[in-house]
């Protein structure tokens, strides 16, 4: 009887805050926040940057803004990377952040205390887990729900993940690379690596300074991995041209790259990629293993945006490989599912 009645005004509070607020999905990636709203959709996709004012600790922008600013500021601004490795890395800027994407979705309506969803890489710490969970809660919050970054990402790529079938994710992205086998709504084989989408910019920064003698900043790197990247040979090599500062002279310097020299590159941390995902197959059960060779493995997160990664995948492992619909929307949209999921075991209580 108390069960049934603390079951009713459960109900009745969440009914009384969702008059004012709607649940929240949010995938906090190392490089990118998307935010989801129920009802509205994906609302908000912007860098995890925030610019501050040394100084005085004031937030000076957040997001695009922020991001503009990155490798341009005087000495009093900082612009920062609250998350490193797909976990927080200083606290108080990461809730300045969370609270800043929540007030804009909600257009800052007063009484707007959602219930939020984020995804965390299955790899962090209790402690971590925790820092996630309160920065939610002190950005406005009434209820935060973690959840590993590889389920969500399986959710939103639309997996049948609570079927008794193995199915396989690998979410790479800015901080991280997640692979998990999936079945019945849980876990079954799990890896997880601090390389991932970022380190493919670092070797694309040390390897143009030091075959090219030019220094060019991360912004630069990223729009090159974007524009010519690859991780398999390509049926028609591309090119670029690149501007960068002379490493001898100090001098603006402009040369131009190609995808091959660039595929070169990023060689080292794709391996690694692939020898996890490889390790993880290894590490599932027969029966597990069986589904996936059938099923194939689903690439998510922005690093399966890379030019041939697919490919390059199957042909290590000789096993069917896709692409996520809209890989970097997936561990948002699982987020989001998730509470709707969560909605369905309430009523049925």
């Amino acid at each position: 009887m108390r069960s049934r009645l603390l079951s009713g005004v459960w109900r009745a509070l969440f009914g009384w805050v969702s008059r004012f607020s709607s649940d929240i999905g949010i995938d906090l990636g190392t490089a990118n926040t998307l935010v989801h709203v129920r009802g509205r959709g994906i609302v908000l996709r912007e860098p995890s940057v925030v610019a501050i004012d040394n100084e005085t600790d004031r937030v000076l922008a957040v997001g695009e803004d922020a991001k503009r600013m990155v490798g341009r500021t005087p000495a009093r601004i900082s612009a920062i990377r609250p998350l490193r490795d797909g976990v927080i890395a200083d606290f108080d800027i990461t809730e300045a952040m969370l609270r800043h994407f929540v007030g804009k979705v909600h257009n800052r309506r007063f009484l707007a205390h959602p219930r939020v969803a984020v995804g965390v890489p299955a790899g962090v710490t209790e402690v971590e887990r925790r820092a996630v969970e309160d920065a939610a809660r002190q950005a406005g919050a009434w209820q935060a729900e973690i959840i590993d970054e590889p389920m969500a990402a399986a959710i939103g790529a639309g997996l049948p993940v609570a079927e008794a079938i193995g199915n396989m994710i690998v979410d790479i992205g800015g901080g991280t690379t997640e692979i998990a086998v999936i079945s019945l709504g849980g876990i079954c084989t799990q890896r997880s690596m601090r390389i991932a989408s970022e380190e493919m910019d670092e070797a694309i920064s040390t390897y143009i300074r030091r075959d090219f003698n030019l220094v060019v900043g991360e912004s630069t790197a990223e729009e090159i991995k974007i524009a010519i990247g690859s991780a398999f040979p390509l049926p028609e090599e591309l090119t670029m041209e690149v501007r960068g500062k002379d490493l001898i002279s100090g001098l603006p310097r402009r040369i131009t790259i190609s995808s091959g020299e660039i595929r070169e590159a990023c060689a080292e941390p794709i391996a690694a990629i692939v020898e996890l995902i490889k390790e993880t197959l290894d590490a599932t059960a027969p029966e597990l293993a069986a589904d996936i060779m059938n099923r194939g493995i689903v690439l998510a997160g922005g690093g399966a945006l890379l030019r041939g990664l697919d490919q390059l995948v199957s042909a290590e492992t000789d096993i069917p490989v896709y692409v996520a619909e809209d890989p970097m929307t997936c561990v948002v949209l699982g987020a989001a599912r998730y509470l709707e999921q969560l909605d369905g075991v309430l009523s049925s209580q």
